[in-house]
């Protein structure tokens, strides 16, 4: 018994999925798509594994730390398994569909695997559901990737859904604009990610009065949005607060009752994001639904600094948490020696049919055994008393 048991174990991080989960996360997986499909989204399947210095290159280069490598026997260089797939669609667009028309909107879902859990998500094996929307620098590029993603929750169920809007620039700019010093900027960076406005106070007039007015300008996107405009932000800054306002009105005139909050200083886990960024949550729900926002798409890949692009990636084992559990589905059994023709015909109706392989002497008790919660008699379908029907 200790042998079995101990056979059973799987590396921390890693589970199975039982029924009725796994067939739950395979409905998500397919209505997703099928709703980014509606959005003009055409899917993409990347390979599970790439070669290492293709997979992190570029930008990609912070997800090292993440990934599982090996060594490829054939070519004898250095692969890894992949922890994202955003790098891989980029990868796809910028070489495989370099020549199809732009803006290219591409979705994918699989795997990832990385080397370690975190505290919000021990997980270290999810799937992704995403899209990526590349070649084009609107605003109403962001918006419809806010739109189609809360669309898409929306479609499988998952309730209290709210978007965390941030804009990781702002900081880097008003830093860069002030020329602190790099102590001085670090020291700033680390007020910010605990939110201290007053150690934020503490470094310099002009960047600390600003930097503090970012904190001050966080919450519900009517009350953030007059405080950013109130601060004298340098320009490069202001650009992209009057992209974050045009982006939540076009979100607005399609989502009205979308709640959107900001973040105006939020910067971790948006390393590589050029632009407006999101976090998508559920309320009572630990994790992250998905995040998404703007990044440049094939810079190692393409001639001077690569495609501008939005996205999304969903991830399947929290929106698993943010949805009803499904409702038992019925399951007929048939007892044995049912002529075939009626078994086909019940499947085709849809029918979740379990087949007697052999004579039962009570075909009630063998269904009952057999979880089953109807059984098939004179070609109806009967529920079993004492069973959840």
């Amino acid at each position: 018994m200790n042998e079995l048991v101990t056979r059973a174990l799987l590396p921390a991080g890693l589970r199975d999925a039982l029924p009725p989960e796994a067939d739950q996360e395979a409905e998500i997986v397919w209505r997703v798509t099928q709703t980014f499909g509606r959005f003009g989204y055409a899917r993409v399947k990347p390979p599970m594994v790439e070669f290492e210095d293709s997979l992190l290159a570029g930008s990609q280069a912070g997800m090292s730390r993440h990934c599982f490598r090996l060594m490829d026997p054939d070519s004898q260089r250095m692969m890894a398994l992949r922890a994202d797939m955003t790098p891989q669609v980029a990868r796809i667009a910028a070489t495989r569909l370099k020549a199809e028309a732009r803006p290219l909107r591409l979705s994918y879902a699989g795997q990832v695997l990385r080397v370690k859990g975190d505290t919000l998500r021990p997980e270290r094996q999810f799937g992704q559901v995403g899209a990526e929307l590349i070649g084009s620098e609107s605003a109403a590029a962001d918006a419809e990737i806010i739109v189609m993603s809360a669309s898409a929750l929306a479609e499988v169920g998952a309730a209290n859904v709210s978007v965390d809007l941030a804009i990781p620039y702002l900081v880097p700019a008003i830093i860069g604009w002030s020329q602190l010093e790099a102590k001085a900027a670090a020291e700033v960076r680390a007020a910010l990610d605990r939110k201290d406005a007053e150690a934020v106070l503490a470094h310099g007039a002009a960047a600390g009065r600003l930097l503090a007015g970012l904190i001050a300008a966080s919450g519900p996107v009517e009350a953030a949005l007059p405080k950013l405009d109130a601060l004298d932000l340098p320009p490069a800054a202001r650009k992209e607060v009057a992209r974050l306002k045009e982006a939540v009105g076009l979100v607005r005139a399609s989502l009205p009752q979308l709640p959107l909050t900001v973040d105006a200083v939020e910067r971790r886990g948006f390393e590589y994001q050029k632009g407006l960024s999101f976090t998508i949550f559920a309320r009572g729900v630990r994790g992250e639904l998905g995040r998404g926002g703007r990044y440049l798409a094939g810079e190692d890949l393409m001639e001077g600094a690569g495609e501008t692009a939005t996205g999304v990636t969903l991830f399947t084992d929290t929106v698993l948490r943010a949805i009803p559990f499904p409702a038992v589905a019925p399951v007929v059994y048939a007892p044995f020696g049912t002529p075939p023709a009626a078994l086909a015909a019940l499947r085709a109706s849809g029918a979740r049919l379990l087949s007697g392989l052999e004579p039962a002497a009570d075909p009630v008790a063998e269904a009952r055994r057999l979880g089953c919660t109807h059984i098939l008699r004179d070609g109806q379908q009967v529920a079993i008393q004492g069973t959840s029907t």
